[in-house]
């Protein structure tokens, strides 16, 4: 395989030696809530001394900030039921024999909602600097379950950041953040930019629509067609590259993600003529999954149970196995993130989306990439993507058959993504 190393390859090479960070990173306990009348979240009590300064680093005064106006909201879905593909997929799918080979999910709208304003600093060295705020309702709304999320997004972001001599830039920057009388959760974010890589997507795709319509060219220049999917392409290379240096620094220090997808990479422009200088950042760790060796031994919480009984579900049970799955599990998401902007941003509107696509790779050609290929070529609606990932003698293919690989123990791990030649640009 010429993608490179694998989860197996860490599993037998590294096996007991492939162990997690000092436990000093990150925070102590999931029930962290800030409080509007200390300098310190409530419940932190740092281990070490190198915690002790990156809590002192974060703003956790209410009156440090200034807030602005409401930019949005958005919620979760709850998956209700699941059913474990075979061969080692361990999806949360739930398969109806009434539909044929295709696997729904039981989904039904999840209780928290979030809240996004514009802010920024108002006092101190970072006085001025535009803030996003991210604002999870209080127990009364949202039921515990925003808790938990609120304090394992602080407790990830600040994990991550840790280090200031080692910072990525590939994940969204978090300042603090503070607690409101109602039991509100508000984190503050760097502001480097409101657009997604789905809102990206969006517009790519719409002006696809502009462009091409019909089955006829409508752009008289077909130069200036083609010099737009060249840029289009670079744009996306660049952005699928970044995105994979954020999860694989993430893998690297000890936590999933496993909330990846097009909303959850936002992007600092979406001008494709801009490319040399878009810095995709990682976000929305709400659910992220720490996977020190000392937190797989203990009982799972409500947010990552779901994770460990679908690793259950292929006998991944030891810490080296579970540990080993939910990187592979990050990897799938990530691949199938890759699809979705292989396609979407190349097709006009309408065309293709994330669930059509999934169904698509999932069911209808069971992560048969070669045969989804052969497929999506005779559709003249989707060249453009074929085009896309044939570039190096089907480089994108290869990587995508990787990413999606049935069995998780032979998916690459994100630092063999981030090599990978179809990554590189050498084709562009």
């Amino acid at each position: 395989m010429v993608v490179g190393v694998t989860v197996a390859d860490c599993l037998s090479k590294c096996g007991s030696s492939f162990v997690a960070r000092s436990s000093s990173s990150s925070f102590c306990g999931i029930g962290l809530r800030l409080n509007l009348n200390s300098n310190l979240p409530r419940t932190i009590r740092p281990r070490r001394a190198v915690v002790g300064l990156c809590v002192a680093s974060l703003i956790t005064n209410s009156d440090s900030f200034e807030v602005g106006r409401l930019i949005g909201s958005y919620g979760f879905m709850n998956v209700t039921s699941y059913s474990g593909l075979q061969s080692g997929m361990g999806m949360d799918y739930a398969v109806s024999e009434d539909i044929g080979n295709f696997k729904v999910q039981d989904i039904g709208e999840g209780s928290v909602k979030i809240r996004l304003y514009e802010g920024r600093v108002a006092q101190g060295p970072l006085r001025g600097t535009r803030v996003i705020f991210k604002v999870y309702p209080g127990q009364q709304v949202g039921g515990i379950e925003a808790d938990m999320m609120a304090a394992n997004e602080l407790n990830a972001h600040a994990s991550l950041q840790s280090n200031p001599k080692d910072v990525c830039p590939h994940i969204q920057a978090l300042l603090g953040g503070f607690e409101t009388k109602m039991g509100e959760q508000w984190l503050a974010f760097r502001d480097i930019g409101k657009y997604s890589a789905a809102d990206y997507a969006k517009i790519t795709s719409e002006n696809m629509s502009k462009m091409i319509g019909g089955g006829e060219q409508r752009l008289w220049n077909p130069f200036e067609l083609d010099l737009t999917i060249k840029r289009r392409r670079y744009f996306v290379v660049r952005l699928l590259h970044g995105t994979m240096r954020g999860l694989s620094y993430m893998h690297d220090n000890d936590r999933l993600h496993q909330s990846l997808g097009p909303a959850s990479v936002v992007l600092n422009t979406v001008v494709e003529k801009d490319a040399p200088y878009l810095i995709p950042r990682l976000r929305d760790l709400a659910f992220s999954v720490d996977i020190r060796y000392s937190q797989l031994e203990d009982r799972p919480n409500i947010l990552s149970e779901g994770l460990w009984r679908r690793a259950s579900v292929v006998g991944a049970s030891s810490p080296l196995e579970r540990r080993a799955f939910g990187i592979a599990d990050d990897i799938y998401e990530a691949g199938l993130l890759f699809a979705y902007l292989a396609f979407v941003p190349f097709c006009e509107a309408g065309v293709m989306d994330s669930i059509s696509l999934r169904r698509l790779l999932e069911n209808t050609f069971q992560l048969d990439l070669q045969a989804a290929r052969e497929y999506c070529s005779a559709d003249d609606r989707l060249l453009e993507a074929v085009k896309f990932l044939d570039l190096g003698d089907r480089a994108g293919w290869e990587l995508l058959q990787a990413m999606l690989n049935r069995d998780y123990r032979g998916r690459p791990i994100a630092e063999a993504v981030v090599n990978h030649r179809f990554l590189s640009g050498t084709f562009l």
